[in-house]
């Protein structure tokens, strides 16, 4: 029996009858349209032999997209009410029950994932969109690659190169893990209900060998926060507080790693943020 997927008429009804009513706190504007759902698995290049775990399947439309490939998907679900529904929902539309598993639970606060999953599909809204990522990244070496539906503003600023001006803490510790791209914009028409804000699909893909251990990533992150939080401030002073204490020790620091003390958090990469916390003394 084929995977089928979730109408718009079948996704009002399942709301109603969970009485559900889609809140704003939690992101939940429902993907109504296939077309949608499927675009977002084929930018994901999904494929049969795929471990997929996605964050936030909410009433099942995305997660059916997944499993209509044949990958077998770990679906991570902060509303109980959602959680329990969805594996009567996929069987009901032909999926067979070893292929999904569902986790109840917090995103941020999910420390294990069954199946060692290596893709990360998500419809993430704005306000965990970027720690739910990072969190991801940081506590799932798996995970190889992935796309996600989020606000524009959002992954604008996950995709940005530096010196753009969405350019900021975000885009570095992305980067930490792997080029990130724009993949592709999502119309406001296929969301129920519908946002007065726009999506955009963000793909990444984790570098084959990572920047270093974890020690070096804390460190790393620490400079990164200390120079975004004053925005058009000089390295040699946003940094004083991490690098010494003082503008004097900061310049040091960043002239042997071989970054110009004048500039600013916003021109710098990802690999000058690492060289940096190396000669800091990690």
């Amino acid at each position: 029996m084929p995977v089928t997927l979730l109408g718009a008429a079948e996704i009002r009804a399942l709301a109603a009858d969970l009485d559900v009513t889609p809140t704003k706190k939690l992101g939940q504007n429902f993907v109504v349209d296939a077309n949608t759902v499927r675009k977002i698995v084929h930018v994901g290049e999904v494929t049969a032999s795929d471990r997929v775990v996605e964050v936030g399947p909410g009433l099942g439309s995305l997660t059916l997209a997944v499993l209509e490939t044949g990958a077998s998907v770990t679906a991570v679900e902060i509303d109980h009410r959602l959680a329990e529904r969805l594996p009567a929902t996929a069987a009901a539309h032909g999926v067979a029950p070893e292929k999904l598993t569902v986790v109840d639970a917090d995103a941020l606060r999910v420390t294990e994932l069954p199946g060692d999953p290596t893709v990360l599909i998500a419809n993430l809204p704005y306000n965990v969109s970027v720690p739910v990522l990072l969190h991801f990244m940081e506590t799932f070496p798996a995970i190889e690659r992935g796309v996600v539906m989020v606000q524009a503003e959002v992954g604008e600023r996950l995709a940005a190169p530096p010196g753009s001006k969405v350019y900021g803490a975000p885009s570095v510790k992305a980067a930490w893990y792997g080029p990130w791209r724009l993949a592709g914009t999502v119309s406001r028409q296929v969301f129920w209900p519908v946002p007065n804000v726009d999506s955009v699909l963000v793909g990444f893909r984790r570098d084959p060998e990572p920047r270093g251990d974890e020690t070096l990533r804390r460190a790393t992150f620490r400079i990164v926060d200390a120079a975004f939080q004053q925005r058009r401030k000089m390295l040699r002073q946003a940094l004083a507080g991490v690098l010494g204490g003082s503008p004097a020790s900061a310049s040091d620091t960043l002239t042997r790693a071989g970054v110009d003390p004048t500039l600013r958090g916003e021109q710098l990469t990802i690999d000058d943020f690492v060289a940096i916390a190396r000669v800091a003394g990690v």
